[in-house]
């Protein structure tokens, strides 16, 4: 086995030379002992580690004047409106192409000719993201064990745990889910325990040898484990329709039980966005502009227990840090877990700290403002609860501060219209909740979608006539407009700010497997390894439509097979897009709105039909992003591409079989899915699909947003999402001294008016200091502490979280009779928090809106 890398220390830094002139010239301090060191300023300006900048120190002696300037010509096209790369970077960047005196008189400019090569070197040599760097290493070592039996064994096993546990538990009230950082955890303890027990046994194929203990437990087995982990913590979305198709209080279908039903429809889902995501590797998995945030917390965690270098840091108040990142993974997991136990248990007026509504909790204006159960949640402390802030998988400790500050604007935006329409009562809102994502009927009551259906579950248009049209509040009516804005805002987005990237990608893709133009330290390590072959994932993908087809087909769906076509159109479309936002921003748009839209014009009557619609037309684009996110997990840590693809093949597979077994048990429970359901077995998501499957498909959105609808007005949101991105970057592009537009992301905007219907302010607001200290502040001030500290803190506050909610589930919530009713847990429940006030009511017999519909 190789030799890992050495760390380098700051003691182990030399002194730049008398030939050192180019790069010797950037300004520089010694310390004590006569080394070199960059000084703070230039430093800061590159957002480099010291270690950083001696290994692109070293590099940059080797470029000529030449070379740097067609690199950065490059780097000039991707990153110019990119907003994690830095902007000091970027100004230097211009300085240099655009100053043709820098190319004819190269010594009157050798400070800035030396930074652009160190940052050069920087890119070619790692990557030019201070977050990548503070989580991925550079160098890898092909020979270490990595598919192993090991760690397929304990990979499978957390998969069948985490399917059965988050299968058995989706249809309860509240739900338990085991993420896939709780079995990342828990895998390297049994990883260690198995190296050190098992014999090492095991056989020979195709010339290598499958050991069951190959040595010692490796960061590469740990990070397939988790990759598995990942695709099995996640249920097929055609439970929901074989759940609403089989109840007998919903569409009664009995067959529905059939499992081979089951398991047909749901290998359909589950895999065709695996096919599709093989074919989009080269645009959202190779660049390094696609960091992919959410999966630097992860890296995080699997280096806390494999590194073990421990350099020394300062820290705030010019502490020097010596504690390792495990150490500190384990002390700041520890304080979270216990503490937990307060917000979500013990005191939980500290998860729902709505101590404003304290004061007057019947007041209607006050409780709409501040109210964070039924209000606005306007709130300056509305929370002590870590994982309140979770609630969108955005830590403000992992994403960047960009989309935070931009995620927040467009809260506060979406706030006025919200107000402005509940306190105008247009569209009669003022009649019901502000904020609430319910559907009503015009008596302000619940809507009861089975009173608009027939005795085969379709639509009656004289009973529709004879009950209500349906209703929303407010809050989701702005949630609506905003899912029409940026749906079309993606697509406008992705042209005017990544048609470089694009056709890269296009044009990388018929290079067959050569990756040159991808040229980062990355794709050059991970090009020792045998690529996947294209055929491989189209297989994959014309499987998956088969099963798709088969399972419309030949059971009475009353649905036509063009609808997997049709899901795999819109995916098509968006995919790109959508991957590219994600993997910037760590925000991912989804298509479930779209999808209930397209599918409910296409066959308005048929609620079915509409549920395969819908789930092909978000599933399919949705699981492609899951896939991508995990061969980048893949792609960092080096694990090679063809064992990526078998963890995640078998993961799928058997995760899919256990949850659909564990489906066909639920069904047959006794009063499942009632208030009489044993266990609080009452299927709150399930419910909720129904009434959406009945208001889309059986009512249709004509009826809601077509010529003569209640709601025709919000579409809107298409043209106006459709033009933001445009106006903006043009805007950009006429004033570059403003730095600050380069900041401004009109998706990220436009997700933070999603945000409503139910949750709000409160939920919002406090990452915005939190990411402000974290990704500003200690990153520009203390970047090694920052480097060394911060996702590990993330990734172990998160795992704690889990770990604890798992045992305060199942040691005093499950069974229901350890309870602690008082005053901290029933505070935050009172008056206009508890049951929403209204600001108009009716009186007995009366309705709201039109006499006729």
């Amino acid at each position: 086995m190789a030799e890992p890398e050495k760390k380098i220390a700051r003691e182990d830094i030399q002194p730049i030379g008398k030939d050192d002139v180019a790069i010797g010239s950037v300004a520089e301090m010694k310390n004590e002992s006569g080394e070199s060191l960059p000084n703070d300023q230039f430093q800061n300006e590159l957002n480099v580690t010291v270690d950083d900048y001696v290994h692109a120190r070293e590099e940059a002696n080797n470029f000529t004047l030449e070379e740097t300037r067609t690199m950065m010509e490059s780097v000039w096209k991707i990153h110019e409106l990119d907003p994690n790369f830095p902007d000091s970077i970027l100004d230097k960047i211009r300085e240099f192409l655009f100053n043709e005196d820098v190319f004819i008189n190269p010594e009157k400019h050798a400070d800035l000719i030396s930074e652009i090569k160190i940052e050069a070197a920087l890119i070619v040599n790692n990557s030019p993201y201070a977050e990548v760097r503070a989580v991925v290493d550079n160098t890898d070592d092909p020979n270490m064990p990595c598919a192993s039996l090991r760690a397929y064994i304990i990979g499978l096993l957390f998969v069948t745990l985490l399917a059965f546990i988050n299968q058995l538990f989706s249809i309860r009230q509240p739900s338990i889910t085991v993420e896939a950082n709780v079995a990342q955890l828990l895998a390297y303890p049994v990883g260690v325990a198995c190296a050190k027990w098992l014999p090492d046994v095991g056989f020979t194929l195709f010339g290598s040898r499958h050991s069951l203990n190959p040595g010692p437990f490796s960061k590469k087995e740990h990070m397939l484990i988790t990759i598995m982990a990942k695709v099995g913590a996640n249920l097929p979305y055609t439970d929901y329709v074989v759940w609403v198709q089989f109840l007998p209080h919903m569409f009664n279908q009995s067959w529905a039980s059939s499992f081979a039903y089951q398991i047909v429809i749901a290998l359909g889902t589950n895999f065709i966005g695996f096919g599709l995501a093989g074919i989009c590797r080269r645009f959202l998995v190779y660049p390094a502009y696609c960091v992919w945030p959410t999966s630097l917390v992860t890296m995080a965690l699997n280096n806390s227990f494999h590194d073990s270098s421990n350099p020394s840091v300062m820290g705030p108040f010019k502490k020097v840090l010596t504690m390792s990142r495990l150490k500190f993974f384990v002390l700041t997991f520890t304080a979270m877990f216990f503490y937990f136990w307060f917000p979500n248990f013990i005191f939980e007026a500290l998860s729902i700290f709505n101590w404003i509504n304290w004061i007057a909790p019947n007041n209607l204006h006050l409780s709409t403002i501040t109210g964070m159960n039924n209000g606005l949640g306007i709130n300056p402390f509305p929370t002590f609860d870590w994982n309140i802030l979770l609630w969108d998988q955005m830590d403000p400790l992992m994403v960047p501060f960009f989309n935070t500050v931009n995620r927040f604007a467009g809260l506060v935006i979406s706030a006025f219209a919200v107000l402005g329409v509940w306190y105008s009562n247009t569209f009669n809102t003022g009649y019901l909740p502000i904020n609430s994502n319910k559907v009503f009927d015009h008596f302000g009551k619940f809507y009861n979608v089975t009173r608009t259906l027939d005795d085969r579950g379709f639509f009656d248009a004289e009973k529709y006539t004879d009950y209500s049209p349906a209703y929303m509040s407010a809050a989701n009516l702005t949630v609506y407009a905003c899912f029409f804005a940026i749906y079309t805002a993606t697509i406008s987005y992705a042209i005017m700010y990544h048609r470089h990237e694009i056709a890269m990608g296009f044009k990388n893709m018929f290079k067959r497997g050569d990756k040159n133009e991808y040229n980062d330290v990355h794709n050059r390590l991970m090009s020792v390894y045998p690529e996947v072959p294209e055929w491989w994932y189209l297989i994959c993908l014309c499987i998956s439509i088969a099963f798709g087809c088969a399972g419309i087909a030949a059971w009475p769906t009353y649905t036509t097979v063009g609808v997997v076509f049709y899901g795999l159109a819109l995916c098509l479309v968006f995919v790109i897009p959508i991957g590219i936002i994600r993997a910037i921003t760590g925000i991912q748009v989804t298509l479930n709105v779209l999808a209930e839209f397209i599918g409910g014009a296409w066959v308005e009557g048929n609620a079915l039909a509409m549920n395969f619609f819908k789930s092909f037309g978000y599933v399919t684009c949705a699981h492609t992003i899951q896939f991508l996110n995990d061969l980048k997990l893949a792609h960092y840590s080096k694990i090679p591409p063809r064992h990526a693809f078998w963890a995640q093949m078998v993961a799928c597979l058997v995760s899919t079989f256990v949850c659909t077994g564990v489906l066909n048990f639920q069904i047959h429970i006794k009063d499942v899915c009632t208030t009489d359901a044993p266990n609080r077995f009452y299927c709150p998501g399930n419910n909720t699909f129904f009434t959406a499957s009945v208001l889309w498909g059986t009512l249709g959105p004509h009826k809601v947003f077509g010529k003569g609808g209640l709601y025709t007005l919000l579409l809107i949101g298409f043209p106006v999402g459709l033009v933001v991105p445009p106006i903006l970057y043009y805007v950009t592009r006429r004033f570059p001294q403003k730095k600050w537009l380069r900041q401004i992301h009109p998706i990220a905007i436009i997700y933070g008016g999603l945000t409503w219907a139910p949750y709000n302010f409160a939920y919002v607001w406090p990452q915005v200091p939190i990411g402000f200290i974290a990704m500003v502040w200690l990153k520009s001030r203390y970047l090694a502490c920052w480097s060394k500290y911060n996702y590990v803190l993330s990734a172990s506050w998160s795992a704690a979280i889990g770990i604890s909610a798992i045992i305060i589930f199942f040691s005093v919530q499950y069974s229901g009779k350890v309870s602690l009713d008082w005053w901290g847990n029933n505070v935050s429940y009172q008056g206009c928090e508890s049951t929403a006030c209204r600001r108009l009511t009716l009186a007995d017999g009366e309705f709201f809106g039109p006499r006729t519909w």
